[in-house]
């Protein structure tokens, strides 16, 4: 009764009040600013959206991982970018005006895009018969309901009580990043002995992933010509997701909670593998 509780309620809850608080750092400018930068935007689509989930997959194939896990991974590389990416951005010195557009447009790209892959990765790694009982128009609602609906909420609070909204978003991204390390405290402690039987192998892939996605976020974003601070902050878009949503579908749409296992070490690793290229793109990089 307490599994469900966490799963059914807890979870869904504590990712809406996440995505409300982003949406209190949003307006609508940031939606349009993005029309001013296409090749951006463009750029971090095909990395995130498609470079992500598909180096995700090779990796999973070469080193033999399947099953539960593989579909977990696959969960995790099809959630929209973190809000944390805003904030390793402005640590890297990246272009923060990108990073809050690109997270935005990523968080509504997501309710099409994460159903139709998640399917297929249950398809693929469990068998057919497991993805007939997640249908994708339904899965669409469901991330629909904890992403847009708090992300627009956040966003008429902040055009209709702008200066409360201005003052409480430091503070709610506070507690939003205690909400999130609690769901990942969650996860951990309800499936210790599963991560604990399989952290040797699930924990270097998670690490391995992340600094490979910061690696080629910024390189394609390097190599089509955008500025240093934008490929900076692609390629922290491309490898920071949104782990809190990957719980909750794990464990409060999908019902599994075995399937949480890799969304929550990658939730803390990425951490890690973000702080230490955004600092090293502080020190070693110019404008």
């Amino acid at each position: 009764m307490q599994g469900d509780i966490v799963s059914g309620v807890l979870l869904p809850l504590i990712l809406g009040f996440i995505m409300f608080s982003l949406g209190l750092g949003l307006t609508p400018v940031d939606f349009r600013r993005i029309l001013a930068q296409p090749r951006a935007l463009l750029v971090g689509v095909v990395c995130h959206f498609v470079l992500l989930p598909l180096v995700c997959y090779l990796m999973l194939k070469t080193l033999g991982i399947t099953g539960v896990f593989a579909v977990g991974f696959m969960i995790l590389a099809a959630c929209p970018t973190g809000t944390t990416s805003n904030l390793l951005t402005y640590l890297a010195r990246g272009d923060v005006a990108l990073a809050l557009s690109f997270t935005a447009i990523a968080s509504v790209l997501t309710i099409f895009t994460l159903p139709l892959l998640v399917t297929w990765s249950l398809g693929h790694f469990l068998g057919a018969a497991r993805a007939v009982d997640v249908p994708v128009g339904m899965m669409m609602g469901q991330v629909a309901m904890v992403l847009g609906i708090p992300v627009s909420l956040g966003m008429f609070v902040r055009h209709r009580w702008s200066a409360w909204a201005l003052a409480f978003e430091p503070r709610a991204t506070r507690i939003a990043t205690g909400f999130f390390v609690l769901i990942v405290v969650l996860a951990v402690v309800k499936n210790w002995a599963l991560l604990r039987d399989n952290f040797a192998t699930l924990a270097p892939f998670a690490l391995v992933l992340n600094i490979t996605m910061l690696c080629i976020g910024f390189a394609v974003a390097w190599a089509v010509r955008l500025s240093r601070a934008q490929s900076v902050t692609l390629g922290i878009e491309t490898a920071v997701q949104n782990a809190a949503l990957a719980l909750v579908i794990a464990s409060s749409v999908l019902k599994d909670d075995t399937l949480a296992i890799p969304g929550a070490l990658y939730g803390v690793l990425m951490y890690a593998g973000g702080l230490a290229f955004a600092l090293a793109m502080r020190r070693f990089t110019r404008y």
